[in-house]
């Protein structure tokens, strides 16, 4: 399956097939030199067997988790593509989730100001999300994705057969990203999720969860106003995951919990309710609410005392509206 993300000269197209990680040379021009990056967490074969696609491919394996996506982590890439002495005409591959991917964007987006970049995503969350888009970034001071850019990778390329290695904790925080674009967006997509089999209906699950992805994007590329949608559950999620110091709650998880702040219908709420019953993942966490309270104020959608948010009235659609940040503060004192 090929989806073409149309964004003028910033168009890519995104392939999905089972077994392509072993043919990426087909859709990828590795006659130069490539710095395939992947973290610990991700099977070593993955990585190497793209390398030995290369005619000059190096690999630099990162530590798995959030801390990866730090100065330090981006500057020890950046010095290593120094030392191989890559040009603006080589390139980079990420091969892994949503970490190895943001890390290795922000460094193709800097290094010698943009050099072509690849994804290849091996986790649900990466394959429905975050390879999807140009956002790329860095955390800082366990502020989530403070510094970053928009930079489109060349292809995306997804081979569902690499989310065989997955734990099943990993599998299901991704797929409450694509439950979150259903909600959103495309009913059809909430309603696998409700009355289907989430392991059988995999592929048309990520299928569907692309083409909103495109969709939106290619609306608004730089989120100027819909794709804000996308940030739906996003605002208190990443300001409780922020307050587990990006480690305890996993990034779909964190989402979850932050969704139903802003499902206003109870009948809705309850249909999503059985459907975390269904995923096996809780719908809330303890926390302190003025920590997470004063960890939201970082987020990059507060300005002069508002934040953005995301409501969902309707299975399907999404509204933003600009909230009091005291107001917040109340909503998490419950």
């Amino acid at each position: 399956m090929k989806i073409h993300v149309d964004l003028k000269e910033n168009g890519y197209d995104i392939i999905m097939e089972h077994g392509v990680l072993a043919n990426v040379k087909d859709y990828v021009d590795l006659n130069r030199k490539v710095m395939v990056i992947t973290d610990e967490g991700v099977p070593l074969e993955y990585a190497t067997s793209v390398v030995a696609q290369c005619a000059e491919g190096y690999l630099h394996v990162v530590p798995q988790g959030e801390d990866s996506k730090s100065l330090s982590v981006f500057k020890e890439i950046c010095e290593d593509l120094l030392e191989q002495q890559f040009s603006r005409k080589d390139c980079i591959i990420a091969i892994g989730g949503g970490v190895v991917g943001d890390l290795s964007g922000y460094v193709a987006a800097s290094y010698m100001r943009g050099i072509d970049f690849i994804q290849i995503p091996t986790t649900t969350l990466s394959q429905i999300d975050s390879s999807i888009g140009g956002k790329v970034a860095i955390n800082l001071d366990e502020v989530k994705n403070i510094i970053g850019a928009f930079y489109q990778p060349k292809i995306v390329i997804i081979d569902p057969d690499t989310l065989q290695t997955l734990p099943k904790r990993h599998y299901i925080n991704g797929l409450i990203e694509a439950l979150k674009e259903g909600l959103i967006y495309d009913e059809s997509l909430f309603n696998l999720f409700e009355a289907g089999d989430i392991y059988k209906d995999l592929d048309q699950i990520i299928e569907k969860a692309l083409y909103v992805k495109k969709d939106v994007v290619e609306k608004d590329e730089k989120e100027q106003h819909l794709r804000k949608i996308l940030n739906f559950g996003h605002t208190i999620g990443h300001a409780i995951e922020s307050y587990y110091h990006l480690s305890e709650y996993l990034h779909g998880e964190c989402v979850a919990f932050g969704m139903l702040y802003f499902i206003e219908k109870e009948d809705i709420k309850k249909r999503v309710l059985a459907i975390y019953d269904k995923l096996g993942i809780k719908a809330s966490a303890p926390y302190d609410p003025d920590t997470v309270y004063g960890l939201l104020c970082n987020d990059k959608k507060t300005a002069h005392g508002s934040v953005s948010i995301v409501k969902v009235k309707e299975i399907g659609k999404a509204e933003i509206q600009d909230m009091k940040l005291e107001e917040v503060r109340v909503l998490l004192k419950g």
